[in-house]
């Protein structure tokens, strides 16, 4: 799944030295062709997972996305290991907000994130060498950020015509990055977030959001429930919401010194790479569609 968020790339400079933390430019590895092939060979498959995943919804989306989610608290947890972080507490709290959005609705997974603190607390206190501050802080954001997203994204599959929504959210997501990154590499001057990812421009910023505003309000046009005002509105929030998701992720890299957070998908990177984007769309998603339905 690719998922990072749609704010354009600049040209790499000439200084074969990394940016600290990568800050998530995510350039083409080399451009070589067998680095495209590996690309290839993953997003494929992955793609494909992700469909069948949002095609038959229920415990299977849920499955899948508490797989998913728990990749991330992991990658989360590893880039701020020094911090101490209560994995356990992080995991459980995951898999509660998932099953409160399942088994019920917003309000429940509001009273099921407010329990994580206690529960963060507990095993945070009892677990070796302790937690302290920064480990509660980093596991709640954790809950927070990934926990949080990965429940929404449910209740958005649960709605009606839930499948085709998230559907659209991913559409925008990735439509908008692909214009994004294109967009950049051809027209980028302007840096967008220099000291967070300058690679990222205001050119390819801009090219991000019409094409990821105009893939949803495409896909709506077959649909009359989505068509027209709706999905040109829920198109242009998710396409502001996107970068972001990017830029957020951008941030913690960097403060981390880390260029990518894993390798659960190749050359792609980790599963934080591909969804922080995602993370930001799925929630801004629902709360859209709820408000115009």
């Amino acid at each position: 799944m690719r998922a990072g968020g749609p704010a354009g790339r600049r040209p790499p400079p000439r200084s074969r030295r990394p940016a600290p933390g990568g800050g998530g430019a995510r350039r083409a590895r080399g451009g070589s062709g067998s680095d495209l092939g590996a690309r290839i060979r993953v997003a494929i498959p992955a793609l494909l997972i992700a469909l069948a995943m949002v095609a038959l919804g229920d415990w299977i989306f849920v499955a899948g996305v508490a797989v998913l989610g728990a990749f991330c608290l992991h990658e989360l947890f590893s880039m701020f290991e020094r911090a101490r972080p209560a994995r356990l507490a992080g995991l459980l709290g995951l898999g509660g907000l998932l099953l409160a959005a399942h088994l019920g609705d917003r309000h429940t997974v509001l009273l099921v994130f407010v329990a994580c603190l206690p529960l963060v607390f507990v095993v945070a206190v009892n677990q070796r060498g302790g937690a302290g501050a920064p480990g509660i802080s980093v596991t709640i954001l954790g809950l927070a950020w990934i926990g949080l997203a990965f429940a929404h994204a449910v209740l958005l599959r649960d709605l009606q015509h839930g499948g085709a929504l998230v559907f659209a959210v991913l559409l925008g997501t990735f439509v908008g990055d692909t214009g994004a990154y294109l967009g950049g590499r051809a027209f980028g001057r302007r840096p967008l977030a220099p000291t967070i990812s300058p690679n990222k421009t205001i050119e390819g910023l801009l090219i991000g959001l019409a094409m990821a505003t105009g893939a949803v309000w495409w896909a709506g046009l077959s649909q009359e429930w989505l068509g027209g005002t709706k999905g040109a509105i829920l198109g242009v929030s998710i396409a502001l919401a996107a970068p972001v998701g990017d830029l957020f992720e951008s941030y913690l890299k960097r403060d981390a010194g880390t260029k990518d957070t894993g390798t659960l998908f190749g050359a792609h990177g980790g599963a934080l790479d591909r969804l922080d984007a995602v993370m930001f769309t799925a929630v801004t998603g629902y709360y859209v569609w709820t408000a115009l339905s």
